[in-house]
């Protein structure tokens, strides 16, 4: 499985490293493994809905 960091991981989803950081270690991405104190992330992970958005908010509702 190929896996990109939480640098380009932020950069992919629009949202600061320290938010992709808090996503990971609540268990919100699935596949994600700390390895040597670094998250990797898969590639084929979405972006896990945030619940603090308008957006996220409507999206869970439904």
């Amino acid at each position: 499985m190929d896996y990109i960091t939480v640098k380009e991981a932020s950069k992919k989803w629009g949202v600061t490293p320290r938010r992709v950081d808090y996503y990971c270690a609540g268990g919100r991405i699935l596949g994600a493994v700390k390895m040597a104190g670094v998250w990797l992330i898969p590639k084929t992970a979405e972006k896990p809905i945030d619940g603090r958005t308008r957006q996220g908010k409507e999206l869970r509702h439904e």
